[in-house]
């Protein structure tokens, strides 16, 4: 039996990685717990077990107090020193043994559920303590399943959730693959503890750096600022501690071994290592590379950096939807204004513009020089015209003299077609239609009555 107990405790400590000096307490509380609860006014019952025999002794036992408030539990210190001389206010002092017998099956029943019930409670603390302490830092893990919440990685000893935001938009995961994520934030959950992780988070790209560049993790080159949109790109700013060493070379590596290994990791994630600078318009038109910077002006009062560029470097300095300059100005933690150097010159708070003097300037002697009206201008004002050659002239071609016979011609025969067709209708019988009638603007306007043409209509029918 003892044996029995030894080998379960040993394959206890094996299988939760608990220690066995805490098992053996969890398996004494638990026995002391089924006692109290088994027989009533059992609250002064205490339970010792051995670990080396695995046998355990239950007494009970009374506190040495001043004042008794629980004559169950606490008696005085007169009657502690009745039964240990050397009692002590405090002290627990025993006051009687209790049977093996007394424990019954209800008793081993009831201690079996509470053991069970506490080793899983040490698990889960001794869990949540293992990766609370992992906290900022990466861990590996598999892809056990993908549910609509996020990806349930499997690190061991527990499981932890990749969330949907903390994704990056060009990774895809399957079942099975190892993935490697930073810790945000460990829970302790009624299921045991909780795991966040990210793989979007500024921080994950710091650790992969460590990882990565020797330099960086023995503190020789620091990583100052990071500014990152997870996927597509992000500004890594590193400053060098050590006098001589070129923090870009040591952070790139030798044909770029130490960064393609960080941006195979991302998924193609494209990085930009800038060196850090702690002027901040140094540190500025660094941060706008690839694009090259003519000048910056800092307003420290307003925290905005006016950059000017060559025009040929523009677009390069804003980036793709102002990716770039995004970017520049997350790292630096400056309000970047970028112009070309082509574009006009920027007001200046405060005062007027050089447009504004020079129409304010030139405004006087235009109103003084200004050409007096045609009815009081010069004579020799006036000689001069003849000489400028009219364009207007010049240019205009002569009219046609062709259309105006046209017209006349359309005229008269508008004239004649509706006599026609008032004969031709007359002789077939039918009612002939009105039409407009255009006369040439000599002629007197003819009045015509019926009898005249009802005559005009009569003709044909005399002629046959």
């Amino acid at each position: 039996m003892n044996r029995d107990f030894i080998g379960a405790l040993l394959q206890l400590n094996a299988e939760k990685n608990i220690p066995r000096e805490q098992l053996v307490a969890t398996l004494a509380e638990a026995i002391q717990s089924a006692y109290r609860r088994a027989t009533p006014n059992n609250e002064n019952v205490y339970v010792d077990v051995d670990p080396d025999s695995g046998r355990f002794s239950a007494y009970r036992a009374m506190l040495a107090v001043d004042e008794v408030e629980d004559p169950q539990t606490e008696f005085t210190l007169e009657e502690a020193a009745k039964i240990d001389s050397g009692a002590k206010v405090g002290d627990l002092v025993r006051v009687g043994e209790l049977e093996a017998s007394s424990f019954g099956r209800i008793h081993a029943q009831m201690a079996t559920q509470l053991v069970r019930q506490r080793l899983r409670e040490v698990e889960r603390e001794q869990v949540f303590g293992q990766y609370a302490q992992r906290e900022s830092e990466i861990i590996t893990g598999t892809v056990s399943r993908v549910e609509p919440r996020g990806v349930i990685l499997d690190v061991g000893r527990a499981e932890a959730i990749l969330p949907v935001t903390d994704q990056s938009a060009t990774e895809h995961y399957r079942i099975g693959q190892h993935v490697k994520a930073y810790v945000l934030e460990v829970r302790r959950t009624t299921k045991g503890p909780l795991i966040y992780v990210s793989r979007t988070h500024k921080n994950f790209l710091r650790r992969l750096f460590e990882l990565e560049v020797p330099e960086i993790h023995a503190g020789t080159v620091e990583v100052k600022a990071i500014a990152r949109e997870a996927g597509s790109r992000s500004k890594v700013g590193v400053a060098s501690r050590q006098e001589g060493l070129d923090p870009v070379g040591a952070t790139v590596g030798q044909r770029g071994g130490r960064v393609q290994a960080v941006v195979a990791e991302l998924g193609g994630e494209k990085i930009d290592v800038i060196p850090w600078h702690e002027d901040p318009a140094v540190f500025v038109a660094n941060a706008l590379s690839p694009a090259q910077v003519v000048k910056v002006d800092i307003d420290e009062e307003n925290r905005i950096a006016s950059v000017t560029v060559p025009e040929r470097m523009l677009s390069l300095a804003i980036g793709r939807e102002g990716q770039n300059a995004r970017l520049a100005a997350k790292l630096t933690g400056w309000r970047i204004d970028i112009r070309s150097d082509q574009a006009p010159p920027r007001p200046t708070p405060g005062a007027a513009t050089p447009d504004a003097a020079a129409t304010e300037s030139a405004a006087p002697p235009q109103r003084a020089e200004a050409p007096a009206p045609a009815e009081q201008a010069a004579p020799d004002a006036q000689a001069a015209l003849p000489e400028t050659p009219d364009p207007v002239p010049a240019e205009t071609p002569a009219p046609p003299t062709k259309p105006a016979p046209r017209r006349r011609k359309k005229a008269e025969e508008t004239v004649a077609e509706p006599v026609t067709a008032a004969a031709s209708s007359a002789t077939d019988g039918a009612k002939p239609k009105p039409k407009t009638r255009s006369k040439p603007a000599d002629a007197a306007p003819a009045k015509r009555t019926r009898k005249a043409a009802t005559a005009v209509a009569a003709k044909p029918k005399a002629a046959k």
